[in-house]
């Protein structure tokens, strides 16, 4: 072989050999959102309140609800936005985090603006950035050593226009960071969770059962988040923590945004100078339904997001997800129970979730909710995952790649089939990546 013939040679072997290793992320999915709207098998009273509850949903808060544009009322004295439509957006309004990567919808995170909002006097946080997601954090620990676990809001209504007199500061994140005492979530996507909220617990107790074997070969528990109140399965939030759409969506209200309601009346972060309002601040009368049960309305009749069409690649894929073991925690389809609307009720749907928690290794949080230990997470169920910007509890990735790596470390559950998806061929590879994008 000649000189020139064998730089021929190499050239294409190397070529060859960089293309066999080369799986990606294909990346957010673009076109339309698919997802957003009502279940297509709602009565139309039932569309029309629905319809009411999205307003609710999308509606911005202030502090007395006087300034145009911001008509809900008891923001504060502490949050980290002002609309549930803020924080869950992506790709459409009941989503996750929002971001400048969204083939639909490509915005900044909106927590930078809000920080100064309306005369807010805040600092943004070194971890909330322009291209980055939304977030929530969380100190690990007290001063004391004793466990915190629980939400430090980042800004103060101090300074803005309809909160005279509250001085009420941020915590001090600069300096919680360096103790290594803060972690981060993002928003979890509530499309679908009604099909979710009524699911017997005994239909999610025999989906694990049915797979037993297989699990225990490949070191995968079964444990449940319960309520300590009657011991029955709670399934909403990253540790599974909350018990229904209610306690999800009153939560949230309350942590996130500040208002206190008929779930959580107690103000949160209240100081001499920082409340303006009785509480509950969020009711319900004789004559409207309250902003919670709106919210609670609008996500229990949420439809699931639409997957893309299947093409050879994602068939192939699909395959793949169940033979390397993926589908032992990520359960492609449940059953739902009776429910108040027909729409939810006995309906078969694919949540690619077994909405039970897993030891998780390194990705670990430290933060115990029920019997969620500090490194168990909820399977995140990965329906919509082809329109999601950012991965894992903390959007520490936006690269699906790097998110399956994460889950193998030492500890983790996860460990015997990121073995199996390490050993697959790298067009295999890429088969499986493109189904996850198609969900």
């Amino acid at each position: 072989m000649t000189k020139k013939g064998l730089v021929f040679w190499l050239s294409i072997s190397l070529s060859l050999n960089i293309m066999a290793v080369a799986q990606s992320d294909p990346g957010p999915r673009p076109g339309t959102a698919g997802a957003g709207s009502f279940l297509p098998a709602l009565a139309s009273s039932e569309q029309a309140l629905f319809a009411q509850a999205q307003q609710r949903f999308a509606e911005i808060d202030s502090v007395l609800g006087t300034i145009a544009g911001e008509d809900g009322k008891g923001l504060g004295p502490t949050y980290n936005a002002n609309s549930c439509g803020t924080c869950h957006a992506q790709p459409a309004m009941g989503g996750s985090s929002p971001g400048m990567t969204s083939p639909q919808n490509p915005v900044p995170n909106p927590q930078i603006a809000m920080a100064n909002l309306d005369g807010a006097t805040n600092v943004v946080p070194s971890f909330i950035t322009a291209n980055g997601p939304v977030r929530e954090a969380r100190f690990v620990r007290n001063p004391n050593f004793s466990s915190d676990g629980g939400v430090h809001d980042l800004y103060t209504v101090a300074g803005r226009s309809d909160a005279a007199g509250c001085s009420l500061a941020q915590p001090n994140f600069a300096q919680q960071l360096s103790h290594n005492n803060v972690i981060f979530r993002i928003p979890t996507p509530t499309f679908g969770l009604g099909l979710v909220e009524s699911t017997p617990d005994a239909t999610l107790l025999a989906n694990l059962a049915a797979t037993q074997n297989a699990r225990t070969k490949m070191g995968i528990g079964r444990q449940f988040n319960t309520s300590a109140n009657d011991g029955t399965i709670t399934r909403f939030g990253w540790k599974a923590q909350n018990k229904s759409l209610l306690v999800f969506a009153g939560e949230a209200y309350n942590v996130e945004q500040g208002v206190s309601n008929e779930v959580f009346p107690n103000e949160r972060s209240i100081v001499p100078g920082c409340a303006f309002n009785g509480t509950p601040e969020d009711v319900s009368n004789l004559s409207a339904l309250s902003d919670l049960l709106s919210f609670s309305a609008f996500i229990r009749m949420l439809a699931p997001p639409a997957p893309a069409p299947p093409t050879s690649s994602t068939l192939n894929g699909a395959g793949l997800f169940n033979s390397i073991g993926c589908n032992l925690c990520h359960s492609p389809s449940l059953q739902s129970g009776p429910a108040v609307y027909a729409a939810i009720s006995h309906v078969t749907y694919n949540p690619y979730s077994d909405f039970a928690l897993h030891h998780m290794g390194t990705l670990a949080d430290g933060i115990r909710q029920g019997s969620a230990a500090g490194d168990q997470f909820r399977t995140a169920p990965l329906w919509g995952l082809g329109q999601r910007l950012f991965f894992l509890h903390d959007g520490r990735t936006s690269d699906l790649v790097q998110a399956i790596q994460a889950h193998s470390s030492r500890g983790s559950e996860a460990n015997g089939v990121i073995s199996n998806y390490q050993h697959l061929r790298p067009s295999q590879q890429q088969d499986l990546l493109n189904f996850l994008r198609s969900l």
